[in-house]
């Protein structure tokens, strides 16, 4: 009995946790996020619709054809209608999925028509951001306080998952990023734009993203890349072309102005 109620205990405790979680993949705010969602969902239900005839048609033969119930086994070896379909079937599904599932793998690689660029370098433990085209640079760090990651106060909501300067990109424009590491491999991640490149040393891989919301969107580093892995989020701020073109001239004038003190100094 006190086991039981241990038993009780751990799965309240796990359904409790797993409350908080969601339970499928974000749909996201990109075109990308939400096809790659789709096939998800379709082969989620493909993969269930089989597991339930399965297992239906397993339990139909164990309890209608058990030796209690004096059937005759069949005396048959093989079966060409048998082997055909079994062959057909899974060839068919095999096609239902890999058509739009090319489909949304061409179009996540094809970066042309961009109108912005910008150059993500993972480092040991944070990320840099460069906007080639407009001058502007930063690094973006974790700004959780150590006081929450000692515990010696409470988390908030964006434990770990908040930064000093997000990444500002316009809503309805397509941006192509340029993904490279100074030191190990990192990967740059944000579910919700469906973006997931590897960041590699002496390599620039590509990837691009058109989000169609304004928010602010979170992810981190996705690659183990040393003790502070933990520690490297990535935050994305999707805002209107004019905010964002504010948000640009500020930060020009900003680099200006800090470019010209280091001058008189």
């Amino acid at each position: 009995m006190r086991a039981y109620k241990w038993l009780l205990g751990i799965c309240a405790i796990a359904g409790s946790a797993n409350a908080e979680q969601p339970m499928n993949m974000p749909v996201g705010v990109t075109d990308i996020s939400q096809g790659v969602f789709s096939m998800h969902m379709l082969a989620l239900w493909l993969v269930t619709a089989i597991g339930v005839l399965v297992f239906v048609a397993m339990f139909y033969s164990i309890m209608v054809h058990r030796k209690s119930r004096g059937v005759t086994p069949a005396t048959f070896h093989e079966s060409t209608t048998v082997e055909a379909v079994w062959t057909i079937i899974p060839f068919v599904i095999l096609v239902v999925l890999a058509v739009p599932a090319t489909k949304t793998l061409i179009e996540m690689e094809d970066s042309s028509g961009y109108d912005l660029t910008v150059k993500i370098t993972g480092y040991q433990w944070l990320w840099h951001y460069e906007y080639i085209d407009e001058g502007v640079d930063f690094y973006s760090v974790l700004s959780t306080p150590r006081s929450q990651i000692n515990n010696l106060e409470q988390k908030t909501e964006n434990y770990l998952l908040e930064v000093d300067k997000e990444l500002v990109l316009p809503v309805g424009k397509k941006v192509r990023f340029l993904i490279t590491s100074n030191d190990v491999i990192h990967a740059w991640w944000v579910p919700e734009l469906a973006v997931k490149k590897d960041a590699v040393p002496g390599f620039i891989n590509e990837a691009w993203t058109k989000i169609n919301e304004p928010g602010i969107y979170r992810g981190q580093c996705a690659e183990l890349c040393g003790r502070d892995h933990g520690f490297m989020p990535v935050v994305v701020r999707a805002v209107p072309q004019a905010e964002f073109d504010n948000w640009m001239a500020q930060q020009t004038v900003e680099e200006t102005g800090a470019e010209l003190a280091a001058v008189q100094q």
